[in-house]
């Protein structure tokens, strides 16, 4: 059998009604090699550090704060509803390019005493272009292909009492993440693909209050990818095809955000923006089958995604 690559985006299938091939589609992972260091400096940070610098503030400041409404991440329950715009680009380089405005709404609850735990939900829509080729070679562009997102995540930290008005908040935790990619509502020779990953955000919030009802929250953030699976359903091409599955073992990912947040009677309103980025390795192979025989390798090939955009949020 000869290998074949989705870097070159296609199958080669029986000549059906003079169309070339089917354009494949693909994803998103971490290394663990860094993963011993990278835990005992989040170990460090979370359970030994805070216990110094509480020692010397003396403080929590809920508790030396705990009548004072100007620091909204002092408060021990916080929800928060957050729209977003944003314009992603995914690349394989020399192989294809897709990109498009997404629109997405997140959800979270935070919960503050010392210790910080958060929940966190998000999900995001968008038409996305195709620039690439077909498995013969021939330039393809495709526009307005549908492609959602869905992401959830679970947060736990501690807080650092840096200023009167400074917070750090280390934090470390779990997370899933859901891409739906529907080339096959736009072209012939295209078919559903899923991205699933699963991985740990390991970050630090900083928080300072201006004093005067405005605050700034500063988050960087490293993604370190556990395993991720793409799931190729080939069988919407040509129902003799199987859907393949790739298995992703290595890659990174990191985001930042800055946000602006000014203080309510009610409901206080922040605003700023953000990046993600994920970079991915070349997955596990899967063979292809066609009825049942095997025709061909399925590889899920390297890929980079960058999404940069503005959110504006509301906190109750």
């Amino acid at each position: 059998m000869k290998a074949c690559s989705n870097e070159i985006r296609s199958l080669p299938l029986p000549n059906k009604g003079g169309k070339e091939g089917m354009t494949m589609k693909h994803g998103f992972p971490i290394r663990i090699k860094f993963l011993k260091s990278i835990s005992m400096v989040v170990l460090v940070l979370t359970f030994f550090i805070p216990t110094h610098l509480s020692a010397q503030v003396g403080e929590h400041p809920r508790e030396k704060h705990k009548n004072d409404n100007d620091s909204i991440l002092l408060k021990k329950h916080t929800f928060e509803l957050r729209p977003e715009i944003s314009y992603i680009t995914y690349k394989e380089p020399d192989v294809m390019k897709e990109k498009g405005i997404m629109y997405g709404l997140v959800g979270s609850y935070t919960y503050h005493k010392k210790l910080m735990l958060k929940a966190e939900a998000k999900g995001s829509y968008g038409k996305l272009d195709y620039e690439g080729g077909t498995w013969g070679g021939t330039p393809l562009t495709i526009k307005n292909i549908p492609d959602y997102m869905l992401e959830f995540r679970g947060l736990g930290g501690y807080d650092l009492v840096a200023s009167k008005n400074i917070i750090i908040t280390p934090y470390t935790g779990i997370a899933y993440r859901y891409l739906n990619d529907n080339m096959h509502k736009k072209y012939f020779g295209g078919y559903e693909r899923e991205a699933n990953y699963i991985y740990s955000p390991i970050g630090m919030e900083f928080f300072i209050d201006f004093g005067t009802g405005w605050s700034l929250r500063l988050i960087p953030e490293y993604d370190l990818f556990w395993r991720g699976e793409q799931k190729s359903h080939l069988s919407d091409v040509d129902p003799g095809f199987n859907d393949a599955s790739n298995r992703q073992n290595n890659g990174y990912g990191w985001r930042g955000s800055l946000t602006l947040q000014k203080k309510g009677k009610i409901v206080d309103v922040e605003f700023g923006p953000f990046i993600r980025y994920w970079n991915i390795k070349k997955s596990e192979t899967d063979i292809l089958t066609y009825y049942g025989i095997p025709v061909d390798y399925v590889v899920e090939p390297k890929n980079k995604s960058t999404e940069i955009g503005i959110m504006l949020g509301m906190k109750f």
